[in-house]
């Protein structure tokens, strides 16, 4: 028996992209779906079909989550059809950069409308519903916490979601109903593809940035570290004032490019005892002995 066999989970904006895999998978792992599309019912019908090809339940629900009597439709649409709720994926959201001298009434509501306040909505019909042990999990995204230029009003949806997230988990946690987020990085999904292709801004939410950035960044990061160990071990120089100023059991300090990790010492022991360390090391018995250097 699968984990989630019994449970009905209802997954917002599930006809593409995060939602539609979050729906595949509740689906193997035996929930009962509400697959949740706005304007794209093929997609929806679509991922009914993989998750009922392969043994699972689903149905597809229309409902604009921007709309609280559509969101209101679709849980009374679930409830009639399975009877209870267990699981609501906050997932529906949109996304349209724009630089500041763009930014327009229109265009701040068309994403604060969806991606907050449908949020909000659907987990306030949720938590009249949810009995106890159930979860609502809203899908945030890096940028709530990490903003891109030119995404000041997405980033500031996600930012809210982050913080609805944490009010809700503290107000319906003595409910035992969690409430969680996920914030995904780049991700490659149809929607970018599409914007890509109408020569649209890049999305956070873009598969081959990760690729290309995430070595150079590492790069980067390498970099420092080893210029950290660079400068540490000139100051830890026999000659150097630093040097001269610590215990004499104390060598030079270790750094995050050695076995030892940064801000760690070897101790030092006499010439008597050093060769018999070397000796044991030869030997396979040697065990390295460590003091910190910085509390």
């Amino acid at each position: 028996m699968s984990k989630l066999t019994g449970k009905v989970a209802i997954a917002t904006g599930a006809s593409k992209g995060i939602g539609a895999s979050i729906a595949e998978r509740f689906g193997a792992a035996g929930a009962t779906v509400v697959v949740n599309y706005a304007s794209r019912k093929s997609g929806a019908d679509a991922v009914v079909g993989r998750i009922t090809e392969k043994g699972g339940k689903a149905i597809a629900v229309q409902a604009d989550l921007s709309n609280e009597q559509d969101i209101a439709r679709l849980f009374k649409e679930t409830i009639t059809a399975y009877g209870k709720l267990d699981i609501l994926v906050n997932n529906a959201g949109i996304y349209d950069f724009a630089p500041i001298q763009s930014v327009t009434p229109e265009h701040f509501h068309k994403q604060f409308n969806l991606n907050v306040l449908g949020l909000l909505l659907a987990s306030k019909h949720a938590a009249a519903l949810l009995p106890e042990g159930r979860t609502i999990i809203n899908i945030s995204s890096i940028v709530g916490r990490m903003p891109v230029q030119g995404g000041s009003v997405y980033s500031a949806t996600k930012a809210a979601v982050d913080a609805i997230t944490v009010s809700l988990s503290k107000e319906l946690g003595p409910k035992r109903i969690r409430v969680n987020s996920l914030s995904p990085g780049m991700v490659e999904t149809e929607g970018h593809r599409g914007s890509r292709a109408g020569g649209s801004r890049r999305s956070p939410d873009a598969a081959p940035a990760t690729k290309r950035r995430i070595p150079q960044a590492r790069a980067r990061s390498e970099g420092r570290r080893c210029a950290t160990k660079r400068r540490t071990d000139h100051a830890m120089r026999p000659s150097s004032p630093l040097r001269r100023a610590l215990p004499d059991p104390l060598s030079r300090a270790g750094s995050g490019c050695g076995p030892n990790g940064p801000g760690w010492l070897r101790r030092r022991s006499s010439s008597r005892g050093a060769a018999r360390d070397r000796a044991r090391s030869r030997a396979g018995r040697f065990h390295r002995r460590t003091v910190p250097l910085w509390p």
